[in-house]
């Protein structure tokens, strides 16, 4: 059974987002916890444990690499308005330029350039999937994938669902993330 369900326009979920972010970052039971917290198109929040030791460490050196090779902006937890949801990339990339348009934005309204996720061991394909979806949607240009193992893929807006071997914005990213 194909199970289909129609989500806001990309105008009508930004304004939805902007304000229900607001609402969240209001409440101080949410703020001060140590989850992770994501929303659906619905404004329904959507909260995970924070991550494990790996997790984080692969995640850590990922905004490293990508801060010392490209410079510019590279965040952690990155909120992400989509049409789904206030989503948060473990790890993503602007370039100067693209970031002044998102300056000051709860959530930001137009995607990094870069968006990565740092997988843990619940993570799904069809998750993944969906996640960089949402993010070229709302404009990135590539998405990315930790692997358990520490092993990178890549996707591109123009092929979003063949896997690629290297970045083209960051030719010279390891092709595996080592941690101690």
């Amino acid at each position: 059974m194909l199970l289909q369900i129609q989500l806001p326009n990309h105008d009508e979920a930004i304004a939805f987002n902007r304000q229900r972010w607001a609402e969240v970052h209001a409440d101080a039971t949410l703020v001060g916890s140590p989850n992770r917290i994501e929303t659906n198109a619905w404004g329904q929040i959507i909260m995970t444990p924070p991550p494990g030791g790996p997790h984080c460490d692969r995640q850590s050196e990922i905004h490293y690499q990508l801060r010392t090779r490209l410079g510019e902006k590279s965040l952690v937890e990155c909120p992400i308005s989509t049409t789904d949801g206030v989503r948060a990339a473990d790890v993503a990339w602007y370039s100067l330029p693209r970031y002044e348009k998102v300056r000051g934005q709860l959530a930001f309204e137009l995607a990094p350039e870069i968006c990565v996720e740092v997988l843990s061991p619940k993570n799904t394909d069809t998750e993944m999937r969906i996640k960089r979806e949402l993010y070229f949607d709302a404009g990135a240009i590539e998405c990315w994938v930790c692997d358990l193992d520490g092993n990178m893929t890549y996707y591109d807006m123009n092929a979003p669902s063949t896997p690629e071997s290297h970045s083209k914005l960051c030719p010279n990213f390891p092709h595996t993330i080592t941690t101690a």
